[in-house]
């Protein structure tokens, strides 16, 4: 499995990562995912999915 949020579809961000003599290289920011049993209210049934944390605080709005 790739490194994608499986509901918002967020992934990894390029950047910089700048030493303190200002010399940049290149790093990838990866999305901070956890595998979470999700209830899902259409199928009533548990759902292993990959999400971000920032989907995992905000799941009580998202209906799934």
């Amino acid at each position: 499995m790739s490194k994608i949020c499986q509901i918002s579809g967020k992934t990894a961000n390029n950047g910089y990562q700048v030493s303190h003599s200002h010399i940049k290289t290149k790093k990838i920011q990866n999305v901070n995912l956890h595998m979470k049993k999700i209830w899902s209210r259409k199928k009533n049934r548990w759902i292993k999915m990959k999400v971000s944390s920032k989907i995992i605080k905000s799941l009580y709005k998202i209906k799934i």
